[in-house]
């Protein structure tokens, strides 16, 4: 993988930054097979942004964004998880048609792991790792999460799209 990543806290961001990461996460181009498994990524960022309890980030390759992530605390039950409070919930996460294939998820995926951990710290949390779900009809999503060290946690049935694996990662 020559290609690097950096996640950019939105919340973090000063106003005219934060625009012209919006712009260009609106401009962000789902696959066909993306469109079952997740939303609009500018919705989902504009609402992560008005929650406080949701750290949306830009996932920027060579200076744009090439795609979304969103870490969540106390609602990791959303991805099966058997607790709100003891993880990370990943969501939203999503990476462009045009820029798939190279990597980026799996980059992507381990850096969310490691903001995950640096959030805790600051926030003063009992957070242990990141969960996450993903569609079983998701292949490259699958690969994507075990490649960046994910490990099965069993299946979950309350996915909008049909049946979910959950996944999670230790800090």
């Amino acid at each position: 993988m020559s290609e690097n990543v950096w996640l950019l806290p939105l919340k973090n961001l000063d106003d005219d930054a934060r625009a012209i990461k919006l712009g260009e996460i609106a401009e962000l181009e789902l696959g066909e097979d993306q469109r079952n498994f997740v939303g609009d990524p500018l919705r989902m960022v504009l609402i992560a942004l008005e929650e406080e309890s949701r750290y949306p980030f830009a996932v920027d390759s060579n200076g744009a964004a090439v795609g979304v992530l969103t870490l969540q605390a106390g609602a990791a039950t959303l991805a099966g998880w058997p607790d709100d409070d003891s993880v990370w919930l990943l969501r939203g996460f999503l990476i462009d048609r045009r820029h798939q294939g190279m990597g980026l998820g799996t980059l992507a995926a381990e850096a969310a792991v490691r903001e995950a951990a640096k959030l805790t710290a600051a926030l003063g949390g009992d957070q242990t790792g990141v969960v996450l779900s993903v569609n079983e009809l998701n292949p490259a999503g699958q690969s994507a999460y075990r490649k960046a060290g994910f490990e099965d946690r069993g299946l979950y049935v309350g996915g909008n799209a049909g049946p979910q694996w959950t996944k999670y990662r230790a800090f």
